[in-house]
C-alpha cells in the first residue's frame, strides 16, 4: 500500500502518526513540507482528489492564522490555499494520503482508518 505522510518532525502528533504507520510494516513516503513546501497546485490537488476541504488543510492554531484573518467566514477556499502555499506552517499536520483516502490525522488514531 502506498502511503504519503505530510510530516513535521517537530510535531508530536506527526511523530505518533509516523510510528503508527510504521507499526503496520509500511514505510511511508515522508514529505517534509516545511523544507519542501507544497505548491498551490499540489494543495488544490489534495482537495480535488480527496474528501478534504481547503479548511481541513488549514492549521487553525497559532498567531499566523489570526494575523492573516483566516478565521473569517468570508475567507474562500482559494484564499486558504494561497495562504498555506505562502506560509507552509499553516498546513494542518499531519496529513496522510493512501488508496483508502486522505485525512488530517488529528487525533493521531485517525490514520488507522486509512491503513490496512
Amino acid at each position: 500500500m502506498s502511503v504519503t505522510l505530510y510530516h513535521n518532525p517537530a510535531c508530536g502528533t506527526s511523530r505518533t502518526v509516523l510510528g503508527l504507520i510504521q507499526e503496520t510494516g509500511i514505510e511511508p513516503e515522508v514529505v517534509l513540507y516545511l523544507k519542501t513546501p507544497l505548491s498551490r497546485e499540489k494543495l488544490a490537488d489534495l482537495v480535488d482528489q480527496t474528501d478534504l476541504t481547503a479548511r481541513d488543510l488549514l492549521r487553525q492554531k497559532g498567531a499566523l492564522y489570526e494575523e492573516l484573518g483566516l478565521n473569517g467566514p468570508a475567507i474562500t477556499d482559494a484564499e486558504i490555499l494561497d495562504a498555506i502555499a505562502a506560509h507552509p506552517a499553516l498546513l494542518n499536520r499531519p496529513i496522510v494520503v493512501t488508496e483508502k483516502g486522505a485525512a488530517a490525522c488529528r487525533p493521531a488514531e485517525t490514520v488507522l482508518r486509512l491503513l490496512p
